[in-house]
């Protein structure tokens, strides 16, 4: 049913398809397709349909509102989780890739998502994957924050993300520089402490 609806909505362009298709990187386009989407069910289903609709050309722009949306309640992906899980080493439009990112710092920090070993070691992979391709600095951040939270748990990630960040440094902007700096401090600060 979930998927014949997809279909249902992607034919007809609905009027939140339409939306989200005129939608602007601008905050206040955005923050109106979340408003939308987290005071309507429909819309919210659309909205993860069609971000986690990869061949749909308006995808990125429905993963800048599901960003904000969980964002706003990690919750809502929770029935939503194995899908994203299972297409987020999927996404290569770089507005997605920012959006997606920051979702998995968001599940990284969430105490109330409760990921499988597997999905973990999915999340953990794409993460370091994106640390050491081609990608965005924004989505390198995310993945910096996220693989942080996550070596919490899984402390062989401390030393993956020291190497990765030390060999890297020089090499990059400003902004990856002030997050690569903000956590080998927290990361050199815990050796110590041990």
């Amino acid at each position: 049913m979930f998927f014949s609806n997809f279909y249902y909505f992607y034919q007809m362009k609905s009027s939140f398809y339409l939306q989200i298709e005129n939608s602007t990187a601008h905050r206040h386009s955005r923050d109106e397709l979340c408003e939308v989407a987290l005071s309507n069910t429909e819309a919210l289903t659309e909205l993860f349909l069609f971000a986690f609709d990869l061949k749909n050309k308006i995808h990125f722009k429905a993963c800048w509102a599901l960003e904000l949306v969980l964002e706003k309640d990690i919750n809502l992906l929770i029935s939503h989780l194995t899908t994203f899980v299972e297409k987020v080493k999927l996404y290569h439009h770089d507005s997605a890739l920012r959006s997606i990112s920051k979702i998995c710092l968001f599940i990284s920090k969430s105490s109330t998502i409760q990921l499988t070993d597997k999905q973990e070691q999915i999340l953990i992979e794409t993460c370091l994957d994106w640390l050491i391709q081609e990608e965005k600095v924004a989505t390198k951040a995310y993945a910096i924050r996220a693989l942080y939270n996550f070596s919490k748990k899984k402390v062989w990630i401390k030393e993956e993300l020291r190497t990765i960040l030390e060999q890297d440094y020089s090499s990059h902007s400003a902004a990856y520089k002030a997050v690569a700096k903000e956590v080998l401090k927290k990361i050199n600060n815990e050796a110590i402490v041990k």
